[in-house]
């Protein structure tokens, strides 16, 4: 699904070069569920974002899907991230002014698909983080929890087939966490490919794999796949 080959990332201004990610390698596979770890600056977020499609890597290969994105335009690579990757950031992102069922409509709209489509797909998605009851209810009426769950029915509403989570337990706490990441397992369980940066052991501890970021150069350290070895 995910396969990336020598990338790299540079930032350049007139007086410094930044070598953001360096030479990294590796692939995420249909049904895993990867952690992404490293210290502060160590190229996680970078990653992350050349991952999404929302930064271009600067050199190396990545297909997505099977689908070369470097060089892609602006359209065409707005296109394939809305279709195929969902987002969920550790600040939530929810629309103050919008209840829940129109903070999951928001992505929905640049679909294109029907009011009816939209609407199940909604539905089916609060129900599935457990809040199809609350979905009048704004943001501030929720937990830090809660609208945690709302920021992952926004990006599963869309069905994508590789869901990407920018440290989705660091405003939790411990027991709001656990729930947070049990969802997230149910999730690639039910087939959703999960990539989460994080730095919090015990939540890669419950990764099948873990992907270790140092001055942004990755080295991949294999999990054994079994969901009965995540701590609970």
């Amino acid at each position: 699904m995910l396969h990336m080959k020598d990338v790299s990332k540079v930032y350049r201004t007139e007086m410094v070069e930044t070598h953001a990610v360096r030479d990294l390698t590796l692939e995420v596979r249909a049904g895993e569920f990867v952690a992404v770890t490293g210290p502060s600056g160590s190229g996680k977020t970078t990653f992350l974002n050349i991952a999404g499609l929302l930064e271009d890597l600067t050199g190396g290969e990545y297909k997505l899907d099977g689908v070369d994105v470097k060089g892609l335009d602006d359209r065409t690579r707005s296109k394939l991230r809305n279709e195929k990757i969902g987002f969920v950031f550790q600040s939530f992102n929810l629309i103050p002014d919008l209840n829940l069922f129109d903070n999951v409509d928001v992505p929905l709209r640049y679909r294109k698909l029907s009011r009816g489509e939209r609407h199940k797909r909604i539905e089916t998605a609060l129900e599935r983080v457990g809040l199809a009851s609350r979905k009048r209810h704004y943001p501030a009426e929720l937990s830090g929890g809660q609208q945690q769950r709302v920021a992952i029915a926004r990006a599963i509403a869309g069905e994508p087939t590789l869901l990407l989570a920018d440290e989705p337990t660091g405003n939790l706490d411990s027991q709001m966490a656990r729930e947070v990441m049990q969802l997230l397992e149910d999730l690639n369980a039910q087939g959703t490919i999960v990539v989460i940066v994080t730095h919090d052991p015990e939540i890669a501890a419950r990764a099948q794999r873990n992907i270790h970021i140092v001055d942004g150069v990755a080295s991949d350290v294999e999990r054994a796949p079994s969901l009965t070895s995540r701590a609970v």
